[in-house]
């Protein structure tokens, strides 16, 4: 089986055709050249094949291997394109065709083994002949709604794109896109996601006087500003306080051209509400039970890593801060129901004693509330719909005897969830 990044017919990585279509997508910030960066690069590999034309890029024309880029002139051509996206950053924050482009050249060069530093690819010729320089003139099908992410991310790639999820429920329990799950205090404001395109907040007190473990009261939700897609929206719940409308009383993202891809629906007012971003590949949904909030998000793998070091504290990637973590010292004020009626009261609606099963029994001991089981079975319904990945969906704790150990994936992913354990046997 032939290198799965080059076509039969010797083509250019499948970069090369993404970039060709994100010509044609024409929704770049005016201040952003990622349009510029992606004709050069077009243009470089181009001029490496002899001069193909752009529909040879598509893999449908002939050409034998003979015009095949090399190696050592796609290393250079795929440098200068890191080093056109690099000069144009700070002008492309929020542009979903940058930040595509960014990690599909690290995900190239890492396939064709080339190193960072080296020789770039000489300067394209400037002029007509530059691919993408002028209007694109094409009788060719329209180019793909750019407020549609999933819809343009399936035309360019060929595929569906890929998903994360995160969950914060209970006192609370946080399950990174990484998979981790940790019970934190985190008491006070902390945030969730804090990324170029949206901020996620929670803001958690006790769960009683005294107790170590916390719940989620209040919750907000930023939507922000992109390009023609949607104004900035402000979302905000707090406990008895559910809104089915952003906080200017609008239900949708605005007046500009794709305002009806992020909505707002009410699927059990004062309980259950759901929000749909279609421009970030997103849906979130925020739930209110046992006089707490939880929250639950399927995102677009690129919209979740579209952050800078400086957004670097964000529960949902790196789960809870290790001096926010709960330990076996930290047990709180226990409440009037004991384990085994606590376990019996989970074990009805999650029967499968998994991190949401125990979080449960921990929830309904710490709170003394038969109510908190909602919580830990709305997380599991929540995941089972947005984890793209089902055989992910039970996370165990680790075998109490077994050291954790960074080489062994269930161990070191179930660290936090060990704690859990320890604390109510």
């Amino acid at each position: 089986m032939g290198d799965p990044g080059w076509s039969p017919h010797g083509s250019p990585p499948t970069l090369s055709t993404l970039t060709l279509l994100l010509l044609l997508c024409g929704h770049a910030h005016s201040q952003c050249k990622i349009l510029r960066c992606n004709a050069e690069y077009v243009s470089s590999t181009l001029s490496l094949r002899g001069g193909g034309s752009p529909g040879a890029l598509r893999g449908g024309g002939g050409g034998g291997r003979g015009g095949a880029v090399g190696s050592g002139g796609l290393c250079r051509a795929l440098r200068s394109y890191a080093l056109c996206t690099r000069r144009t950053a700070r002008t492309c924050r929020g542009d979903l065709a940058f930040h595509s482009a960014v990690h599909g050249i690290e995900d190239l060069m890492i396939q064709h083994n080339c190193s960072r530093q080296g020789p770039t690819a000489p300067p394209p010729p400037r002029g007509p002949a530059l691919p993408g320089s002028g209007p694109v003139r094409s009788s060719g099908p329209p180019a793909p709604d750019p407020c549609d992410y999933e819809g343009q991310f399936s035309r360019l790639h060929g595929r569906p794109p890929g998903f994360l999820h995160c969950a914060s429920f209970g006192d609370p329990h946080v399950r990174s896109f990484h998979h981790h799950f940790h019970t934190c205090r985190v008491q006070g404001a902390w945030p969730l996601l804090d990324n170029d395109f949206l901020f996620v907040q929670a803001t958690s007190s006790p769960v009683a006087s005294g107790a170590n473990a916390t719940a989620t009261r209040k919750l907000t939700i930023i939507f922000k500003n992109m390009q023609e897609c949607i104004d900035q929206k402000v979302y905000q719940a707090e406990v008895d306080n559910l809104p089915a409308a952003f906080e200017d009383g609008s239900i949708n993202g605005g007046h500009r051209p794709g305002g009806s891809s992020l909505s707002i629906r009410t699927a059990n007012p004062g309980n259950h509400v759901e929000i749909r971003a279609a421009y970030i590949g997103t849906t979130i949904i925020i739930r209110q039970s046992a006089g707490q909030l939880s929250f639950s998000i399927k995102v677009a793998e690129d919209v979740a890593r579209a952050f800078s070091a400086e957004q670097d504290l964000q529960l949902c990637v790196g789960g809870c801060p290790p001096s926010q973590r709960l330990s076996r010292s930290d047990r709180s004020r226990r409440g009037a129901i004991n384990i085994d009626t606590a376990k019996q009261l989970c074990k009805e609606g999650l029967p499968v004693e998994d991190a949401y099963f125990h979080s449960c029994v921990f929830d309904v001991l710490i709170s003394g509330d038969p109510n908190f089981t909602m919580a830990a079975q709305a997380a599991l319904e929540d995941a089972r719909a947005f984890l793209p990945d089902l055989e992910k969906l039970h996370l165990f704790p680790s075998d109490a005897g077994v050291p954790l150990s960074s080489g062994t994936l269930l161990a070191s992913l179930m660290s936090g969830l060990f704690v859990l354990w320890l604390c109510i046997q």
